[in-house]
């Protein structure tokens, strides 16, 4: 790793940090570039202006959910069980995805282009077309769902926020909760 790549990786991870604990709004650059190890004006080179910031603190997030936590279309249950598992092991995602939906895109796709969902969507509409799941649901529509009820315990959640030290009888029973709710959804 050259030592652009290794200032960017310490920008994005104290960003990240920062975002995670005070949102857009609250975060400071100057907290940001201090745990950096950098000063502003190399901060800005390396990202941009603080939105810039937020969006490549968020976009590397994702992409790393989804390198941990590729879909499967073939095991759509399991999916979302592994994705209840992602959200325990870490709250940053939500956290993150929660303060872009608060403070910079309350309504409308999440993700700007390049479109985050778009390889994913891909894979379901594949997989409807080949009859494996199911036709009277539309691809997006479903995709929203699923995301939906993997994150039912997450972070975010209106009812009931899971937490690691929960029984682990606890956990399967969730898990196992996805896995047939969605194989009964969108599985044929």
């Amino acid at each position: 790793m050259g030592k652009a790549d290794d200032t960017r990786r310490r920008i994005i991870a104290a960003a990240t940090a920062e975002f995670v604990a005070h949102g857009l709004a609250g975060a400071r650059v100057d907290r940001i570039a201090s745990q950096a190890r950098i000063n502003k004006a190399q901060l800005y080179h390396y990202v941009g202006n603080k939105d810039a910031l937020f969006a490549a603190a968020v976009a590397e997030l994702v992409v790393g959910t989804v390198g941990r936590v590729p879909l499967t279309v073939e095991d759509l249950p399991g999916y979302a069980a592994r994705m209840y598992d992602a959200y325990l092991a870490d709250a940053s995602l939500v956290r993150l995805l929660t303060w872009s939906r608060l403070e910079s895109r309350p309504t409308g796709d999440l993700f700007s282009a390049p479109h985050h969902d778009g390889p994913a969507l891909a894979k379901l509409f594949e997989a409807q077309a080949a009859g494996r799941l199911v036709a009277d649901v539309e691809v997006e529509d479903m995709w929203s769902m699923l995301i939906a009820l993997c994150a039912t315990w997450a972070q975010a959640s209106l009812t009931l926020t899971a937490d690691a030290a929960d029984p682990e009888t606890v956990h399967e029973r969730r898990r196992q909760a996805l896995r047939a709710t969605v194989t009964r959804a969108f599985v044929r």
